[in-house]
């Protein structure tokens, strides 16, 4: 008996000595990778760029975009790779990529004579706006005029990925690939019959015709003005996209009307052969493998096939230097993103704080060294409280005497162009959604579900508001004066805000409100954007407006904390994933930010839900 015990006494011994070793184990790394996080920032590093020897002659730059095209990158955390997983359960190796990171590899390679070509590699390409393409187009057109070449080769082309392989030299797909080319559309799921179901009171305050964010909610169907106002803006971004693929292909605009019309017949012709069609119709130059592609890489690169010179992009990347600094110099253009939901507070990178972007703004109206500020604005609103307060601190830029420029992205609408508005010069591409000035409120309430199920809700107060906001008794007439009050007084404000801002009279303001939205090139008609262009060309004109002879941008962004510098460290994936990850994660974003992102302190928003992103 007493061996028994000391037998078992040991076991438990080592057992206690295993989960030990384990445990230091663990603590071990973890303090190893905190002193990584803490030492790699300070230590120096030379972005000068040389072309020797990390780069031979002829070598070809794999360019990679891969994930979400965004302004600037957010901080992914391991539950939120949760989210970004393919349907076949790999993660997504690199959920964002960002632009200005995109164009620096091109421009840098343009004058490196050790790059021959630029491959793009757009497998896992996942949402960008048709502006931020046109803009990295533009750089690889500068960089084909250099007698460089950019080649393009995929499995299928998606409508956006192509359109920007549109400005490729070459395109290559593979025999069993095809091209997704099928128009632009706007399709969402109208929830009233089942709200009604549920018993569910909706209770609606907004103020606009147009403004159609609570439709999915108090609606079957588009309302006719919805309806109206997405036919229009559209028509505008498919015009674009058809012409620029057109006069980028040397084709006839009517040979995409036939693609998208006519794609029964047309793939009938060629007995379901659709790498065929593509070619038969000047889609794309060639069908090959992957052998005849690795074998036409080498002819650029000057080696065989087993040894091609292919640069990657993020290795590339290491040896250039960015165009915006982090530290500025004397007579300095600062660079704030605000990109995603406006809300209230201090909020991470991809979601506009307005605690976080106010100190942005104070940060650049106190540093002597910065001349000027470059807002760059992607986000279609939300808070009106969150937006009003970023607008505060932007008059209290302009009152420094520092000029302030805005760049809208893809989209600045709603609460984005409320926060755009006051600025000195407004800048949007052509194919940005703006406007949709407009403000809503919704308050749902329970009281007949509840009732359904045998539960109620009763008692006592000393006044008539005593309930307040207690969702599962109805709300009460005058509490819902008061936020209907509330609302048209936002609304009011906002009105005026455009108004002054933009020097528009009130009458004017008032009639191309009502919520609707507006393509860039209309926003410009009506006065609501000063200039067409790209974000170098706000970077230029706010230079200009600041006096200073060249344009040097420093980036303003917050700095990480090291649990967040943790985070992206722990969170890095080398694996590869399914091509339809992308797809999934912006249907669950979207529903994701409407649930999640609602929490205006008065219940008042001035948000579109509409995304134009192809």
């Amino acid at each position: 008996m007493k061996n028994l015990l000391l037998a078992i006494i040991n076991v438990l011994r080592y057992i206690g000595r295993f989960f030990t070793f384990i445990r230091n184990s663990i603590l071990n790394i973890l303090f190893f990778l905190l002193l990584l996080v803490i030492i790699v920032p300070f230590l120096p590093v030379d972005y000068s760029y040389s072309p020797r020897p990390g780069v031979p002659a002829d070598s070809i730059v794999r360019l990679d975009i891969s994930g979400d095209l965004v302004e600037q990158k957010s901080i992914i955390s391991s539950f939120e790779k949760l989210f970004t997983t393919s349907l076949f359960g790999s993660p997504q190796n690199n959920p964002q990529t960002s632009m200005q990171e995109i164009l620096d590899i091109i421009k840098n390679a343009e004058k490196d004579d050790s790059i021959a070509a630029i491959l793009l590699n757009l497998r896992n390409m996942g949402t960008a706006g048709l502006g931020q393409l046109e803009t990295i187009g533009a750089a690889l057109t500068e960089f084909r005029k250099q007698g460089k070449l950019v080649i393009v080769a995929d499995n299928l082309y998606t409508q956006s990925r192509y359109f920007l392989a549109s400005f490729a030299d070459t395109i290559v797909i593979n025999p069993m690939g095809a091209v997704d080319i099928h128009g632009m559309g706007v399709y969402r799921l109208y929830f009233k019959d089942v709200i009604d179901k549920l018993k569910i009171n909706y209770n609606v305050f907004k103020v606009g015709s147009y403004k159609s964010a609570l439709e999915p909610f108090t609606r079957t169907d588009m309302s006719e003005e919805d309806r109206a106002q997405n036919r229009l803006w559209l028509s505008q971004l498919w015009n674009r996209y058809k012409a620029t693929v057109a006069d980028n292909r040397k084709l006839d605009s009517k040979v995409i009307d036939s693609y998208t019309s006519n794609i029964s017949e047309l793939i009938s012709a060629t007995h379901g052969d659709t790498a065929q069609l593509a070619l038969n119709l000047g889609l794309i130059d060639h069908i090959w493998n992957q052998a005849e592609l690795t074998s036409y890489l080498a002819t650029i690169s000057q080696t065989d096939k087993d040894h091609l010179r292919l640069v990657p992009g993020s290795s590339y990347m290491e040896h250039i230097t960015p165009s915006f600094h982090d530290k500025p110099p004397t007579g300095s253009i600062g660079l704030i993103i605000a990109e995603g939901k406006i809300v209230p507070g201090k909020q991470p990178a991809g979601i506009i704080g307005s605690q976080s972007l106010v100190e942005l703004l104070q940060s650049a109206r106190k540093d002597d060294r910065i001349k000027g500020l470059v807002l760059r604005i992607n986000s279609s609103g939300g808070s009106a409280f969150a937006s009003e307060v970023i607008r505060q601190e932007i008059l209290q830029f302009k009152k420094s005497g520092k000029p302030i420029v805005v760049s809208m992205g893809s989209i600045a609408a709603s609460g984005g162009y409320w926060i755009a508005a006051e600025a000195d010069s407004i800048w949007a591409y052509s194919t940005t959604l703006t406007g949709s000035i407009g403000i809503f409120g919704a308050i749902p309430t329970f009281e007949n579900s509840l009732s359904a199920l045998g539960i109620y809700s009763d008692g006592v107060g000393t006044t008539p508001l005593a309930a307040g906001l207690n969702l599962t008794r109805p709300l009460s007439p005058a509490l819902g004066r008061v936020i209907q009050n509330t609302v048209e007084y936002n609304y009011s404000m906002f009105l005026q805000i455009v108004a002054k801002g933009r020097n528009i009279s009130s009458r004017k303001v008032a009639d191309l409100a009502q919520g609707r939205v507006y393509d860039g090139v209309t926003a410009k008609k009506l006065g609501l954007v000063d200039n067409i262009g790209t974000l170098d060309d706000a970077l230029e004109a706010a230079a200009a407006m600041a006096g200073l002879a060249q344009t040097s941008v420093t980036i303003i962004e917050p700095t990480r904390s090291l649990k967040q510098q943790l985070i992206q460290l722990l969170s890095s994936q080398e694996d590869e994933f399914d091509s339809m990850a992308p797809v999934v994660k912006h249907k669950l974003d979207q529903v994701l930010e409407t649930m999640l992102l609602m929490d205006d302190p008065q219940g008042v928003y001035a948000n579109c839900f509409i995304d134009p992103r192809l």
